[in-house]
């Protein structure tokens, strides 16, 4: 191996999973000087990402992750996880002794430890690696990198994850960066339903939305919900972010560890049921802040 200008060694490294989030993700890596495989659902959208990138492709997950020191993940849910993972055309079957593998996916914990399980069993090692900062964060190589595994495993990993990540941080053993992304979640969607409320007021009391939001971002309710989602609310445009639909997901996720927990989340349950009639709706593919509709809709 030789060093990149960094200190960062080179690898040969995989990319399991080219969309909004992993397509950039992918592309940071090769551009820091790695060698990057990637695979694709559409093969036509993995040739077009080494086109444009100038890495490599592969047809399945398992040819991509041949050879490689790290395997990384970004897909959709639990199940297309487990979809990439097993099975003869996984990863699994393609990587080789020893090798990493980072899931990117925001998942369930018991995935993660099941994963890190399975991966064991078979001479491999796992960590879990969900991130924050949506489509822009991994566009401009700003994300929040939520690590759960062992110390090791993830000061081997670090400096190449911060290609695309500022803030890359272990909490604790596997699992812990799944539990640790579902606080992020309730927290933004607290934030969320809160300036959608606010908001409500300030429309109806015919405040300056401008001047309400440089007030507010002065004092204790400042948020980067606040100074970078309440304009766009009150001008009713979603047409970009984080989509409603993996949100609902994600809070999914956050209220079956809380049952496993024997714990209540009653905002997490209300913004879960708002999402989902929303989706039911068509909202989905909304920047998650659409949950504003539904307050108008039942102000009406």
């Amino acid at each position: 191996m030789f060093h990149l200008n960094e200190g960062v060694s080179v690898m040969k490294l995989a990319f399991i999973g080219l969309g909004v989030m992993g397509g950039p993700m992918a592309a940071h890596l090769q551009k820091a000087g790695h060698q990057v495989c990637v695979y694709n659902r559409s093969t036509d959208k993995a040739g077009a990402w080494a086109e444009t990138h100038g890495g490599t492709y592969a047809a399945t997950p398992a040819a991509a992750a041949k050879d490689a020191d790290i395997v990384m993940m970004c897909v959709g849910n639990d199940d297309d996880v487990r979809s990439v993972v097993y099975g003869e055309e996984g990863v699994f079957a393609g990587m080789k002794a020893s090798a990493l593998l980072v899931d990117h996916t925001t998942t369930s914990a018991i995935l993660a430890e099941e994963l890190s399980g399975a991966a064991e069993k078979l001479g491999l090692r796992f960590i879990d690696a969900p991130v924050s900062g949506g489509q822009l964060g991994a566009e401009n190589a700003t994300l929040t990198i939520m690590i759960g595994g062992r110390e090791a495993d993830v000061a081997e990993a670090a400096p190449v994850l911060a290609a695309y990540g500022k803030k890359v941080t272990r909490l604790g053993p596997v699992g812990s960066g799944q539990r640790c992304k579902m606080v992020n979640q309730i927290c933004v969607i607290g934030a969320v339903q809160g300036i959608a409320e606010g908001l409500m007021i300030a429309q109806k009391a015919g405040l300056d939305i401008p001047t309400l939001i440089d007030v507010l971002s002065g004092g204790a309710a400042q948020s980067w919900q606040l100074q970078n989602r309440a304009q766009t609310m009150s001008e009713d445009k979603f047409d970009f972010g984080f989509a409603a639909q993996w949100m609902y997901k994600d809070l999914g996720i956050c209220l079956d560890e809380a049952e496993q927990q024997g714990l209540t989340l009653p905002l997490t349950e209300h913004v879960h049921k708002v999402y989902e009639t929303l989706l039911e709706q068509g909202f989905g593919r909304c920047d998650s802040t659409v949950v504003i509709k539904d307050l108008i809709a039942k102000a009406k």
